[in-house]
């Protein structure tokens, strides 16, 4: 079971809100680097294991700091994820740059900075080599297709995806790199997301061992690493557990020494790229309730919206909600959750069962530490939320302030009066 608590009490929480207007997102910075720690540990087995975060995830440069002073680098797709990279000091091979339908411009600043460039498809090997020219190493995006067979809604069936080589495609790229003169190679695959069966992150380090024994055997290529992409899931309902990470770890580990030492490929080095697992779970969306409506359901209004988290109304996906407070009260009442957009599915919450709510209520909205404040958008002329970090010490911090009116107009170009 994932016990939902929160990192601070209903006293410290009205203090922070004296200084801090809701809605906003709050991060718990000790939770996050113990959860870094747990990673690494059940893989520190491997040889120069790396962890690249997904910057997607959580694009702030102080988070990205702390994970960086713990070992960990940036996995990133667009320039200014590459620059939030470079802010918080995480350069060179540190950085995974792993995009899709990529710019001459992103491919140029990524080999600028010294990034593993981890390439989509095989067209892209002439345009980076056109463009940027082709850097000292080079991995490969794997999708095995129909040999996975299962999908979800986030990646969906690996066939059906936008993204990745061919098997075939696979090895026609490496034998043309080698051709070219490169030297230095990696192979990255990403099949799941928000996966909670420990056993498909195996399955997953298995169908990467054997390809790069057949990569090996064909074609005369040691890798460097292998990337085995994220997609560790969190327990978002609190009756589902979380992934075995040490599990995980030894699984893999007795499939390295199976496949990988056993045929002389030793080492190799083991990457991830999680983003979810790290932040996911010590991310809070802080809001108040502004409304109460009663017609043919129990409506409760808060002050945020999709536009501080649109994953409820994206996926459908549950979030689990304390109100603040009432955490002893019987679950007793049924609401659905709202914002204010105009939007009917900008809810975070569809007829769930909750303590009686009244007008002025803290509600805190559980797991909001990865693609929460991300997936933020203006939609509706809505601004997009502080975030704040809550440090070890108790103190918190802004680790980025509110967009204002100013922030909205900013990019406009407003019409003269004649």
């Amino acid at each position: 079971m994932a016990e939902k608590k929160l990192p601070f009490t209903k006293e410290q929480l009205e203090e922070i809100i004296k200084e801090y207007p809701t809605p906003f997102h709050i991060y718990d910075e000790a939770a996050i680097r113990s959860n870094a720690r747990r990673l690494l540990a059940a893989f520190s087995w491997a040889p120069e294991y790396k962890e690249y975060f997904a910057v997607k995830a959580t694009p702030n440069p102080s988070i990205l700091k702390i994970l960086r002073e713990e070992g960990i680098g940036a996995d990133c797709s667009s320039l200014p994820e590459l620059l939030l990279s470079e802010m918080a000091g995480i350069t060179g091979e540190n950085i995974i740059f792993s995009s899709n339908d990529t710019p001459a411009a992103e491919f140029q600043a990524a080999k600028k900075i010294g990034a593993i460039i981890n390439l989509d498809d095989i067209s892209h090997i002439e345009y980076l080599e056109k463009h940027a020219g082709l850097p000292d190493i080079v991995s490969f995006r794997y999708n095995p297709g129909p040999l996975m067979q299962s999908g979800n809604t986030i990646i969906g069936y690996p066939e059906e995806a936008k993204y990745g080589f061919t098997k075939a495609q696979i090895f026609e790229g490496y034998r043309i790199l080698k051709e070219k003169g490169v030297k230095r190679f990696g192979i990255h695959t990403m099949v799941i997301s928000n996966e909670l069966n420990p056993d498909c992150f195996i399955g997953t380090a298995n169908m990467m061992f054997d390809l790069i024994v057949e990569i090996k055997q064909q074609l005369g290529i040691n890798m460097e690493f292998v990337n085995f992409g994220g997609g560790i899931g969190i327990p978002y309902k609190p009756e589902q557990e979380a992934v075995d990470l040490e599990y995980v770890g030894q699984g893999i580990k007795k499939l390295y020494e199976e496949k990988i030492v056993a045929n002389g490929l030793h080492p190799l080095r083991i990457c991830m790229e999680c983003g979810r697992m790290i932040t996911g779970p010590y991310g809070y969306l802080v809001s108040k309730v502004l409304h109460k409506k009663e017609t043919y359901k129990n409506y409760v209004g808060l002050d945020a919206c999709m536009a501080n988290l649109m994953r409820p109304a994206l996926y459908g996906s549950y979030h689990h909600i304390t109100v603040v407070g009432k955490e002893n009260l019987p679950l007793d009442h049924v609401y659905d959750v709202t914002g204010s957009l105009c939007e009917n599915n900008d809810k975070f919450a569809i007829d769930r069962a909750l303590p009686v709510i009244d007008i002025g209520d803290t509600v805190v909205i559980h797991d909001t530490g990865a693609h929460g404040f991300a997936m933020g958008f203006n939609y509706n002329g809505k601004l997009r939320s502080a975030e704040l970090l809550l440090q070890p010490n108790g103190e918190v911090k802004m680790i980025r302030r509110a967009e204002t009116v100013a922030d909205y107009f900013a990019t406009l170009e407003l019409p003269k009066e004649n």
